[in-house]
């Protein structure tokens, strides 16, 4: 405490702190501090939110009272603009709210469950809401914070706000053939395909150029998906689910996305592979192998059996 006040009386002695320093606070606004950030880059952030007018000032503040080193990572409810006084309480305080990790390719199911077990909100209600809504794949994948028993309305519009800041400003600027729900569709069965993140690009191209020839997708994913939980291994009967996400049974993409992707294999699918590939298989070592005709899948299948056999 003493330092603070040794750092707000040497400001107030030079003439950096006037009444905007403390003038009343406005709106909140949701503001995410990343790890690692220093002093300059805090104030920066904090000033292309609105919260603070005088960066200058903040970062020597930041650094007066060595709060600089102790910023918590996390998402804030700051005011914009905010006085000064009360920036520096909430920083020290840290993010308030319950840490949620939604990981890329949740589905809302698995994003609900999640929430609900982490006491945000009611998975049911959750799950209501993102039917009624549409919110499937529009639920950003990403590390939030909320408060305990929060209204499944605000969490899910909390993610559709980091939706819209993440995806949509991708997707305007890629100019793509493809409209938002199709990109955002294909984007989710990458998403669940792809475990190598350079293979993300040819998985995406593989399925538009079976889309562009006519051919039906067979995504394992979009089967799992109909089935109401992912599975490793998908069996006959399974691949004969009646459901429109299946894309054994239907061609053409499935009628929505199956999951949240993130924004690496939502720009997988606005930015896909130049290749003629139309089949793959995965290798059993994490990744695939890519193929342009059936003859080639079928040897590919072949030489991976025999390895798995092989023990190699």
């Amino acid at each position: 405490m003493k330092r603070w006040s040794a750092a707000l009386l040497g400001f107030a002695a030079a003439g950096w702190l006037t009444w905007e320093t403390f003038r009343p606070s406005g709106p909140k606004e949701a503001v995410v501090l990343p790890p690692g950030l220093n002093a300059r880059q805090a104030a920066r952030l904090l000033s292309e939110a609105g919260v603070i007018d005088a960066p200058v000032l903040f970062k020597h503040l930041l650094k007066a009272t060595g709060l600089d080193r102790q910023l918590k990572p996390g998402e804030y409810r700051f005011a914009a603009p905010m006085p000064l006084w009360r920036l520096m309480r909430a920083l020290r305080a840290g993010p308030p709210g319950i840490r949620v990790v939604i990981p890329e390719g949740f589905s809302a199911k698995q994003i609900a469950m999640r929430l609900e077990a982490q006491s945000v909100c009611r998975a049911s209600a959750f799950m209501k809401l993102a039917a009624k809504r549409g919110l499937e794949g529009r639920l950003f994948p990403t590390t939030y914070y909320f408060d305990t028993g929060s209204e499944a309305e605000v969490v899910a519009r909390r993610m559709e706000a980091e939706f819209d800041k993440t995806i949509i400003p991708v997707y305007k600027a890629a100019a793509s053939p493809l409209s938002l729900e199709e990109a955002l569709t294909l984007a989710s069965i990458v998403e669940r395909e792809a475990h190598k993140p350079e293979e993300r690009p040819l998985i995406a191209a593989v399925y538009l150029n079976r889309l562009r020839l006519g051919m039906r997708l067979e995504a394992d994913p979009t089967v799992q998906y109909a089935l109401g939980y992912w599975k490793k291994a998908l069996t006959r009967s399974d691949l004969k689910m009646p459901s429109p996400f299946n894309t054994y049974l239907h061609r053409g993409l499935p009628p929505a996305p199956i999951c949240s992707p993130g924004l690496s294999s939502f720009e997988a699918a606005l930015h896909p592979a130049a290749t003629d590939a139309l089949y793959f298989v995965a290798d059993n070592q994490g990744g695939h192998v890519f193929s342009a005709t059936n003859d080639e899948h079928v040897r590919a299948k072949q030489r991976i059996r025999r390895r798995r056999k092989a023990g190699l």
